[in-house]
C-alpha cells in the first residue's frame, strides 16, 4: 500500500523521477539562500527578482523557442539589470530601496507578460509563468544540477563573509576589502537560482520553494548552521510529497509543490520550536530550588 502510494510513481514513470531530481536540486541550493534573504530582511526582494527575470526569459523564448541557453541568458541579464538599476535608483534618488525595487519589478513583470502575449499563446504564457516540472529534459536537469553545485560551493567558500555581512554589514566592510561586493555576489546567486527555478516552477512559483521552507526553518531554530540544511530538507520533502499528491489527484505539479511548502510553513507557524505560536504562548517555567 505504502509502496504503491509513495514509491511506485517514481519507479514506473521517468518524468516523475526527473521532476523529483530537478525539484530537489532547486531546493538544496535555493532554500539556504532564502534563509539569508530572511535574515537580511530582503524577503520581498526575492519575490521581486523572480518577476524581474520574466522579460529576459520571454525575449529568449520568442527569439529561440524553448531554448534553455537563450531563456537562461535573457532571464539572468534581466534579473541582474533590475537589481543593479533599483540599487542605483535607491542610492542616487530620494526613493528608498523597497520602493525602487517594487517599481522596477512591476514594470519588468508587465513588460514580460506583454512580450509573451505579443507573439505567443496563452499556453506559452502559462509555461513561462508556472513552469513545467513534469517535462524536464536532460539539458534542464544538468543545468539545475550545475547551478545547485555552484551555489553550494559558493556558499561554502563565502559562508563566514556572508554571515558577517548579514549580521553586521558595517563591520564586514571595515575588516574585509571584499565586504562591499558580498551583497552584489549574494544577489547574483539569488538571481541565478531564480533563473534555474523558472524552468521547473515558472517565474511566479520559483520564489515559493526558496522562501517558504526558509521561513519554516527559522521557526524551528535560531542557529544559522542548523537552519540552512533544515530549510533544504523541508524544500526537498515538499517537492516529494507535492509530486506524489499531484500524481494522485491530477493537479498541476508546480503549484502543489508550493502548497506543500505552504503547509509546512503553517505547521511551523503553530508548532515551531523557537518562534511558533504555541511556544510563544506557553508560560515560562519559574526557577525552582
Amino acid at each position: 500500500m505504502l509502496h504503491e502510494l509513495f514509491i511506485a510513481p517514481f519507479v514506473d514513470y521517468e518524468f516523475m523521477r526527473r521532476a523529483l531530481v530537478g525539484a530537489i536540486a532547486l531546493s538544496i541550493s535555493g532554500c539556504p539562500l532564502g534563509v539569508f534573504l530572511i535574515l537580511r530582511r530582503m524577503s520581498l526582494a526575492g519575490d521581486a527578482l523572480s518577476h524581474a527575470i520574466l522579460p529576459g526569459a520571454a525575449l529568449g523564448y520568442l527569439a529561440c523557442g524553448l531554448s534553455l541557453p537563450a531563456m537562461t541568458f535573457g532571464g539572468l541579464l534581466a534579473g541582474l539589470a533590475v537589481a543593479v538599476a533599483s540599487s542605483a535608483a535607491a542610492r542616487w534618488t530620494a526613493l528608498r530601496e523597497d520602493a525602487s525595487l517594487a517599481a522596477f519589478y512591476l514594470v519588468s513583470l508587465a513588460l514580460g507578460v506583454a512580450l509573451v502575449s505579443l507573439k505567443g499563446s496563452n499556453v506559452d504564457l502559462l509555461h513561462v509563468l508556472f513552469g513545467s516540472v513534469l517535462a524536464l529534459d536532460d539539458a534542464t536537469l544538468i543545468f539545475l544540477a550545475a547551478i545547485a553545485s555552484f551555489t553550494l560551493v559558493a556558499l561554502a567558500l563565502a559562508y563566514r563573509a556572508l554571515a558577517l555581512d548579514t549580521f553586521d554589514p558595517l563591520f564586514a566592510r571595515r575588516v574585509s576589502p571584499l565586504g562591499e561586493w558580498i551583497p552584489f555576489a549574494f544577489l547574483a546567486l539569488v538571481v541565478l537560482n531564480l533563473v534555474a527555478g523558472f524552468h521547473a516552477l515558472g517565474t511566479l512559483m520559483a520564489v515559493g520553494i526558496i522562501m517558504l521552507p526558509a521561513a519554516s526553518a527559522r521557526l524551528w531554530t535560531r542557529d544559522l548552521t542548523g537552519a540552512l540544511p533544515l530549510a533544504a530538507a523541508i524544500g526537498a520533502a515538499s517537492s516529494y510529497f507535492g509530486l506524489v499528491l499531484s500524481f494522485r489527484t491530477g493537479l498541476a505539479a508546480g503549484p502543489v509543490i508550493i502548497l506543500m511548502a505552504g503547509g509546512a510553513y503553517f505547521l511551523s507557524l503553530i508548532f515551531g520550536k523557537t518562534g511558533g505560536l504555541i511556544r510563544l504562548r506557553r508560560p515560562k517555567r519559574h526557577l525552582e530550588g
